[in-house]
């Protein structure tokens, strides 16, 4: 059972949870998170707990107000879920989404579904455009 009452799949529990991300709200999305959630980004790096990692939804969505993600295919074994498509948004912290902030990877995220909450959400992407974005509008050589 999932957190809004209904029952599903782990594929209908992770594709719902895309759905929330590019809603773009952390309240939203923290409600299909187990408490000791735990975000793996592309890099390794890991941030567990629902509160700290729906926090850190705000954050980025703050600089990425229009980031979404695209689905192309979905993978399940058990309650594990590959999804596989497009990442997309524009870099703007405090202001309006511009063009030249605007960027779009190849993405894969990994869903481990328990009790039909998201306990682990795995990205998969190289995020080497964004970083050069950042550093220009930050004004650093990437």
């Amino acid at each position: 059972m999932s957190a809004d009452g209904t029952a599903g799949t782990p594929t209908d529990v992770a594709l719902e949870f895309v759905r929330r991300i590019n809603r773009r709200s952390p309240a939203d999305l923290a409600e299909l998170m187990t408490a000791d959630h735990l975000f793996i980004d592309s890099l390794g790096e890991r941030r567990s707990g629902r509160d700290r990692v729906s926090g850190d939804w705000g954050g980025y969505l703050a600089r990425f107000p229009d980031y979404e993600m695209e689905v192309e295919r979905t993978f399940a074994d058990g309650d594990e879920v590959v999804v596989l498509g497009r990442a997309r948004g524009t870099y703007a912290p405090g202001g309006p989404p511009a063009e030249r902030g605007r960027w779009e990877v190849p993405a894969a995220w990994r869903a481990v579904v328990r009790r039909g909450l998201v306990a682990v959400w795995q990205v998969y992407a190289d995020n080497s455009p964004v970083v050069e974005i950042i550093a220009r509008a930050d004004g650093r050589r990437g």
